[in-house]
């Protein structure tokens, strides 16, 4: 429940914002619902880990796997515009609802299918279902705080999603010992389970009229229209693919070094390590800078520390890469969202947060496809001075625009 205010005495024009005493005090109980369902859905997060091994025991290998791994990257485009538009449209609750049991459905399909394309089929179904969530549970955290909380709103839900995905990783390795169904069985029960708790205790945040949901149109014209939006996207798109590098490159460098998968194990135990470690203290601490000058700082750190995965040739090396980017995961945790919350009208915030899912998954598919490609054609210095030099410049252009972004989402700015 939110506190009930207190009187305090006034603060000096001059003082800066007292930060929070602990990492996320006084959110409301909506966010801490879908901390909760988040972790629950990622503790599920197993069936994707381990498709090339599923599809391998079910005889489907070599360039079939490619159009199921293919049809997986696709869907992560077609969700969250969907999911965006629904939002708006139908409503939060309902979107995830939606979602999370289609998804669920899709597992079972997918366990299911008989051959290559409905596997496609299935994989497709299950990112695109499964990503129209993300925009729906955005504006949703967005209706639930006022501007100066959803950083560390975005921030606690991005901490859930690393706690469930850091306790998959050990528990999907055990379950797939045991069977590949238990794989499709948790997940699939796991995104019912988080569906209940949205249809039991979310409620519906009070809607715009259908005058204000539709004076933009239905579609993205009203994100298509916002300069400022347009300027960001791709900004935060080539950060986003700096850092989707660190799970589709860096298992080529530690398998092109000669060491063993169980290296690569090891370093995304460190990542996981780090980030549920530090997340909640480094979010609360770095709440009394400007947001963009801390999202700046953190995706350039992000950049060195990719880049330094050209220099690693054995576990020291990696695990000094896996290290500084990390960090720069912990420093940048709920920026990006929180700043297009505030960037977005009421009525149309779950298309900017589906604008911003979209580019996430551009990134995602962009690292699976044009770095694979950079890293096994051109070579891997290639790739690795390309993303240095493309995220420490998209991160100092990120700053230049920091006092535009400042202007727009002011608080009187945003009352107006």
């Amino acid at each position: 429940m939110p506190e009930t205010p207190r009187a305090t005495s006034a603060p000096s024009p001059t003082s800066a914002p007292t930060p929070p005493t602990t990492p996320f005090k006084g959110l409301p109980s909506e966010v801490w619902t879908i901390f909760a369902g988040t972790i629950v859905n990622r503790l599920g997060y197993l069936v994707t880990p381990f498709l090339v091994f599923f599809l391998a025991s079910r005889g489907v290998t070599g360039g079939d796997t490619s159009y199921v791994l293919g049809a997986l990257g696709a869907g992560n485009l077609i969700g969250p515009a969907v999911g965006g538009i629904l939002a708006d449209r139908i409503g939060r609750r309902p979107t995830m609802l939606i979602g999370l049991i289609g998804a669920a459905a899709a597992q079972g399909a997918l366990f299911l299918a008989p051959g290559v394309w409905t596997m496609a089929g299935s994989a497709l179904l299950i990112s695109a279902a499964g990503s129209t969530v993300s925009p729906a549970a955005y504006a949703l955290l967005a209706d639930a705080v006022d501007s100066e909380r959803r950083q560390r709103a975005y921030a606690l839900f991005g901490w859930g999603v690393n706690i469930g995905t850091a306790v998959a990783g050990v528990l999907g390795g055990y379950l797939a010992a045991q069977g590949y169904w238990l794989l499709f069985a948790v997940d699939a029960g796991s995104m019912l389970l988080y569906a209940a708790v949205v249809a039991i205790r979310l409620p519906e945040p009070k809607r715009s009229t259908p005058q204000e949901r539709t004076k933009d149109g239905i579609g993205y014209g009203v994100v298509l229209k916002d300069r400022l939006a347009l300027l960001l996207l791709p900004l935060f798109g080539v950060q986003l693919f700096v850092y989707s590098l660190t799970e589709v490159a860096l298992p080529l460098a530690v398998r092109d070094s000669g060491l063993s998968p169980a290296v690569y194990g090891a370093m995304a135990a460190v990542n996981a390590i780090l980030v549920v470690a530090l997340q909640p203290f480094a979010s609360a601490w770095l709440a009394r800078f400007p947001q963009l000058a801390v999202q700046s700082a953190g995706s350039a750190l992000i950049a060195v520390g990719v880049a330094l995965t050209g220099l690693a040739d054995g576990l020291a090396g990696y695990t000094l890469s896996v290290v500084v980017w990390s960090l720069g995961e912990v420093v940048v945790a709920g920026i990006a969202a929180g700043v297009f919350a505030n960037l977005a009208p009421a009525h149309a915030r779950g298309r900017y947060q589906g604008a911003y899912s979209w580019t996430w998954g551009v990134a995602r598919f962009g690292a699976l496809t044009l770095g694979v490609t950079a890293y096994t054609t051109l070579g891997p210095a290639a790739l690795w001075w390309t993303a240095l030099a493309a995220g420490t410049a998209t991160a100092a252009t990120t700053l230049v625009l920091r006092a535009r972004v400042e202007a727009r989402t002011a608080p009187h700015a945003l009352a107006a």
